[in-house]
């Protein structure tokens, strides 16, 4: 038995036992206090009915409002997941871009590369050539020849009609 309903009886019965109590030392234990009796205890029994009806629905109410409060935090958290699978997906777009970038620029870092060695062997060439052609090994006679400026341009190896081409470098050498 619930504990409001043991309060319930407990009140009623000590209700009833002090009328019992009142009626027995007034001597008068006549018909009239037993139909008063069984008329209290209709009354309480109405009140017992009358107390279950109102926790009944007080009950009913509450589950109520928690069955609201538990929908509304259902639904908070699925707006919640809503919300996070959104900036998830965004997310996941960004570092999508940002690696095709990454890569793009990866592979033209590469290509700068390859042809920084391509030009930095040709460099090193050219500096062969230049010095080679400047260098004074004898071939053109004695040291003075370089040395003293040229009263025309054929011995000026500065003015040497090959030397003052231009070099060309094909446009599939930067294509890899």
């Amino acid at each position: 038995m619930s504990p409001i309903l043991s309060e319930i009886f407990i009140t009623g019965f000590a209700n009833l036992f002090c009328e019992s109590l009142m009626a027995s030392s007034s001597g008068t234990s006549s018909g009239s206090s037993l139909i008063q009796n069984s008329g209290s205890e209709e009354d309480l029994q109405a009140l017992i009915d009358q107390r279950k009806r109102k926790r009944m629905i007080s009950n009913r109410e509450s589950a109520r409002r928690s069955r609201m409060r538990k929908q509304k935090h259902l639904d908070d958290l699925m707006s919640q997941v809503s919300q996070l699978r959104k900036e998830n997906h965004q997310i996941v777009t960004g570092i999508n871009i940002t690696t095709q970038r990454f890569l793009s620029v990866e592979a033209a870092n590469s290509i700068l590369r390859v042809q920084i060695s391509e030009l930095s062997n040709r460099l090193e060439s050219l500096n062969e050539i230049i010095g080679f052609l400047s260098s004074n090994n004898g071939v053109l006679g004695d040291s003075s020849t370089f040395n003293e400026p040229a009263a025309d341009s054929f011995l000026n190896p500065w003015n040497m009609a090959y030397l003052n081409q231009p070099i060309m470098a094909s446009a599939e050498i930067f294509h890899c």
